[in-house]
């Protein structure tokens, strides 16, 4: 039975997600410090360095010792927001392990600049000296939504469907381009009360679902690549946790030009070569199952802080 498409329309469980994240305030936080170094050092940390390591230098940049923002936090002092705490309990989930003194300058919501200072962030530029920017798999219960896919590809419809308010600019002008389209179902639709409103499991009907950034990252893309759907979109100008600067176009999603002039080509190529429509499924697959080890995940974001902490200029700890 598929559980989460059946009582949760395809999304991670929010009220779990807080239950949990109170749970871990409570605990004291020196139990969690006197576990990190034997977490950091682990035997399964050491079966899976190349890859770990590789990861953790992926989001954290950092090469030399850099100052702080004179805004960075204690990790003492740190307290939960009136507004999106999210970040807050996905931030904390890790720095609980670290030393109460230790520093830290963190951005909260969609960041698409790059911040003058060593800061942790949800989402970065892909391009440019990024050093600076942090990344954590934060908001993770909103981004990292994975699927069981029932519908199997060739059951699959042969459109290109979107949902969007399609209120950006570049979301507007693809809008314009194609929402008359033959081959694509496209509507301006963003709730549930929406005339043209459609569900995850609406989507997953679909073989080719849109995928376009808005503010930072396409949200949609995790869940369409966990799927047995396709996503089809521009190169990515944005990555988060996912690391959408490593996806690979047209083996991990079909790749349209950035001004969408090509859409027809792609879809008719690939709706015409079902071979190479189901490797881009599979290969997108098996993108996401490196996701899936939360041993591997909590040793990784460990490690990108205890490398944050050892770069940045920290206060003298007793």
């Amino acid at each position: 039975m598929n559980f989460k498409r059946i009582f949760l329309r395809n999304k991670n469980n929010k009220i779990y997600y807080y239950i949990k994240a109170i749970l871990r305030e409570l605990v004291p936080d020196s139990l969690s410090q006197a576990q990190l170094t034997k977490l950091l050092n682990s035997t399964y940390y050491r079966k899976n360095a190349t890859y770990i390591d590789d990861r953790v230098n992926y989001y954290n940049k950092l090469e030399r010792l850099e100052p702080l923002d004179q805004d960075a936090i204690e990790i003492g002092k740190y307290r939960i927001p009136e507004r999106i705490r999210v970040y807050y309990f996905d931030s904390k989930e890790y720095l609980r392990f670290f030393n109460r003194k230790l520093r830290f300058g963190i951005l909260p919501g969609d960041i698409i600049h790059i911040p003058s200072h060593p800061t942790l962030l949800k989402s970065r530029p892909i391009h440019g000296n990024n050093s600076n920017a942090v990344v954590l798999n934060l908001d993770k219960a909103r981004h990292f939504n994975f699927l069981q896919d029932d519908v199997s590809f060739d059951k699959k419809i042969d459109m290109l469907v979107g949902r969007s308010g399609f209120g950006q600019v570049h979301r507007s002008r693809f809008y314009q381009l194609y929402c008359d389209h033959p081959l694509c179902n496209i509507k301006k639709a963003n709730r549930s009360s929406d005339k043209d409103y459609l569900s995850i499991a609406g989507h997953l009907d679909y073989k080719f679902i849109l995928a376009l950034e808005g503010n930072d990252v396409a949200t949609n893309l995790k869940w369409i690549m966990s799927s047995n759907s396709i996503a089809v979109m521009p190169m990515p100008k944005y990555e988060t946790w996912f690391m959408e600067g490593r996806l690979i176009p047209d083996v991990h999603f079909i790749c349209i030009k950035d001004d969408y002039s090509d859409l027809e080509e792609k879809l008719r190529y690939f709706m015409a070569d079902d071979h190479a429509a189901r490797r881009i499924v599979k290969n997108a697959n098996a993108y996401i199952a490196q996701f899936k080890n939360k041993k591997i995940e909590d040793i990784i974001a460990l490690k990108v802080l205890d490398k944050y902490f050892t770069h940045t200029v920290q206060p003298k700890l007793q």
